[in-house]
């Protein structure tokens, strides 16, 4: 059941990237290569939004399947939305969502433009060995700065022994700023696309004329009228 959902996700992330992304130069390039990192960098974007849609819609699901059980707690072909089945959701969810937050996404962008270390031979690996060391010193350069930082904030053994501590609290902590600051980026930039939004349809529609005064249209055009005449 979660692969079905998870591949349904991602056919229709494939086909909304797609439909969007732009047409980059390389890709009207005849390049074997260049074209095979395009397909890997799309392959992981889509992954990464897949999961990301997986997370959106996480929530609804849970209501949505416990309100149908509770509905009908006897019919045998429902059984499947259970507990488990949410709980085993939830866990595949924050594993991919770190995964694609700390890895993919950065791995994607290195991958694409990447062009393999000077002196080696050219090719698909070539381009995976440079981002993969890429990766590792940026991932290295941001774990000594969180060292760093921790030992001066809290000065002692604790603080920098709890560091080790990555998958049980920094990760969930990194993914939980992660979300807070993608909800105040919403609540920021909805005013703004909302107004965006109202100004363009507004100038897209024909505006209603109810509540204009045709008398004074009329005597207007009459008076138009009559100066075009005295010119004539």
């Amino acid at each position: 059941i979660c692969t079905l959902l998870f591949v349904s996700l991602y056919i229709l992330c494939h086909f909304i990237i797609t439909r969007f992304k732009k047409h980059t130069d390389f890709t009207a390039v005849h390049d074997d290569e260049d074209a095979a990192v395009n397909r890997i960098a799309l392959g992981l974007c889509t992954f990464t939004l897949a999961v990301a849609l997986g997370a959106v819609l996480l929530l609804p699901f849970s209501i949505i399947s416990n309100e149908v059980l509770l509905s009908f707690p006897q019919n045998y072909y429902i059984q499947w939305l259970n507990g488990s089945l949410i709980h085993g959701l939830w866990n595949l969810v924050f594993l991919f969502s770190n995964l694609s937050l700390v890895f993919l996404m950065p791995f994607a962008y290195f991958f694409t433009e990447s062009e393999g270390f000077a002196g080696s031979k050219k090719g698909i690996m070539a381009r995976v060995y440079e981002t993969s060391v890429v990766l590792l010193l940026l991932t290295l350069l941001v774990l000594g700065m969180v060292w760093v930082a921790s030992a001066i904030v809290g000065n002692n053994a604790a603080s920098r022994q709890s560091l080790y501590d990555l998958w049980e609290y920094y990760l969930p902590y990194l993914y939980s700023c992660i979300s807070l600051f993608g909800v105040l980026l919403l609540l920021l930039c909805t005013p703004f696309g909302l107004s965006t939004m109202f100004t363009v349809t507004g100038k897209l529609l024909v505006k209603p004329r109810l509540l204009e005064d045709l008398d004074e249209q009329l005597s207007c055009t009459r008076l138009e009228e009559a100066a075009v005449s005295r010119r004539i």
